[in-house]
């Protein structure tokens, strides 16, 4: 091998030199004729004539080649495949295959829509950005649903398409583009479950509310309804926003053929609730609380306003001065001896057999009650999700709720029965008729839970503290039943009062279960469970007898009998 100097070397890069420009040549300047890609359009419409017509469409930039692929020779292959959408819309062509549309196709319905028949030949599709467009949506879907795009032309929302407005929804807005379900699918747009989230696309959103004078709380005061929480708990057969407003021939309210016109009301309502309005006039459906609330409703909210933070304030400052004392004297006192645990001694009889049945009977059905109800009203909590695991199929927290109301109803009774049968239960309940005396213990004692006195005040054994529970329970049990009622038979309410009386009892309801269950909490409890003197619990409700320790002269005679005939039965 010789080196860079070799003469052998030179001439041997002269040839090759000479070869590679050979290849060159021959590759460059004698391939066979193919279409470039630059030319393809100008090579394609010498034989077809779609050219100006895909000028003025959506797909105008878009090459021959992306869609016609294997025809860069001609003649073009026999194997060539046709063009196929999917390959530039990958995902409108999946949710059109999972769609009613595109199941009919695949079950060999040839009268099923595909890509063409709504959007035109490819070469003359529309933009779907453009008025054109958007306007001539109910045309398209109305050459297969011809009734239901006539009821569409004619509702509010169809003349505002046919004047141009944008932002009036078409069948895609609430059917969906691609992705259209039958509304029996719960994945559906406009199945039940769904139908207010889709209406809140244009009824919830400020701007729109505000360009075309809309209501801006249609929304927010369907979902705090009683049917706005039944459907957003999973149940499939309560009124939605279409049940009342229709599906396409939507009507403004003032128009005579609207089914939420005054003179309709009571024929829209009565498809669910018969004879509802028949009477007396339905009134506002929606309304916000404290603006436009019906007048008994605003009476009810500004009365139990202001009435449980005064009990309640009350309730604390009566037993938080207590416990303060009880704790001075127990712990911080310098005199204050050792606290040791003592002995559970039996003292003063305070229930007997039967009322410790009836108490067992409340404490269920109220316990139910609470936890039920305030499901019902706040079903997205954690502690509601258990009552909601056959919402959709069954009213799992409605039917829970009126059993637990029954025994509470039931126990009422029982203690009325018990009270008119038996001698010996009705002289204890003599002890739980309030007096004058109570007033004066009540005054004294709480002046000395609050420092205003340093001697501690007497005490009746039944005084103001069961008094003020029982007459509480008899009260709640009065209102709450009548109220409940009402809801429970609320047919037969609409058909004899108006809807604003249902409205005022819903509120009621509402309002006496949140005082009940924080008088339970912060009064009761405290009295059988938190109190030191009892703590960690006066068994009087299980053995009826307590462990309170009262001064002899406290006790009253008759809540004494003798032990034979102490824990007897009525």
């Amino acid at each position: 091998m010789g080196g860079y100097g070799h003469p052998d070397w030179a001439q041997e890069m002269g040839r090759y030199k000479y070869g590679c420009f050979y290849v060159f040549f021959l590759c460059f300047f004698l391939a066979p004729p193919a279409l470039s890609s630059a030319g393809s359009e100008s090579e394609c419409a010498s034989c077809h004539d779609q050219g100006k017509q895909l000028a003025k469409s959506a797909h105008a930039s878009v090459a021959c080649a992306s869609c016609h692929l294997k025809r860069e020779q001609y003649p073009h292959p026999a194997d060539a495949p046709k063009p196929n959408c999917a390959v530039c819309h990958a995902q409108q062509a999946g949710d059109h295959a999972r769609s009613t549309h595109g199941q009919a196709l695949k079950r060999g319905d040839a009268s099923a829509p595909d890509c063409e028949v709504c959007h035109g030949k490819a070469h003359e599709l529309v933009s779907t950005k453009t008025a054109d467009f958007h306007k001539a949506i109910p045309d398209t879907c109305g050459m297969c649903h011809s009734e239901i795009a006539a009821q569409y032309k004619e509702s509010v929302h169809g003349k505002a398409v046919a004047r141009g407005v944008m932002d009036a929804p078409v069948c895609t807005d609430c059917h969906g583009e691609h992705n259209i379900l039958s509304p029996k699918d719960r994945s559906s747009t406009v199945s039940a479950a769904r139908v207010p989230e889709t209406c809140a696309r244009c009824h919830a959103d400020v701007r729109l509310a505000r360009r075309f004078g809309l209501p801006p709380d249609r929304i927010t005061t369907f979902q705090a309804s009683f049917h706005g929480l039944a459907l957003k708990a999973g149940s499939q057969t309560v009124a939605n926003c279409a049940s009342c407003h229709g599906y396409h021939s939507i009507l403004p309210s003032n128009d005579p053929r609207s089914m939420t016109n005054p003179q309709n009301l009571a024929k829209t309502c009565g498809q669910c609730h018969p004879g509802a309005g028949s009477r007396f006039a339905l009134g506002k459906v929606h309304w916000v609380e404290g603006a436009a609330e019906p007048a008994p409703v605003r009476f009810v909210r500004l009365f139990y306003l202001t009435m449980i933070p005064a009990t309640i304030g009350l309730f604390f400052l009566h037993h938080g001065g207590d416990f303060l004392r009880k704790l001075i004297r127990t712990r911080l006192s310098p005199k204050a001896m050792p606290v040791r645990p003592a002995p559970v001694r039996f003292g003063e009889l305070r229930m007997y057999g039967f009322e410790r049945i009836e108490h067992a009977l409340l404490a269920i059905s109220f316990i139910v009650l609470i936890w039920s109800g305030f499901a019902l009203k706040f079903p997205d909590q954690f502690w509601a999700k258990p009552l909601l695991l056959w919402e959709d199929r069954y009213p799992v927290r409605g039917t829970v709720h009126r059993v637990a109301a029954v025994v509470m109803m039931a126990a009422g009774f029982l203690h009325v029965l018990s009270l008119i049968a038996s001698r010996k239960l009705r002289q204890h309940w003599y002890s739980l008729i309030p007096n004058k005396r109570d007033l004066t213990e009540a005054a004294a004692m709480m002046a000395y839970n609050l420092g205003l006195s340093q001697k501690k005040p007497r005490i009746s054994s039944h005084s103001y503290v069961e008094k003020a529970e029982y007459w509480a329970v008899v009260w709640g049990t009065l209102i709450m039943g009548l109220t409940g009622l009402m809801l429970w038979a609320n047919n037969l309410t609409l058909r004899f009062l108006p809807k604003q009386w249902l409205d005022a009892a819903t509120a009621v309801h509402l309002y006496e279960a949140i005082l009940a269950g924080l008088s339970i909490l912060i009064w009761h409890f405290y009295t059988v469970i938190f109190d030191p003197d009892v703590y960690p619990l006066d068994p009087a409700f299980l053995t009826g007898r307590t462990v309170r320790q009262r001064p002899a002269e406290q006790h009253v005679q008759a809540e004494n009998p003798p032990a034979s005939a102490q824990d007897s039965n009525p």
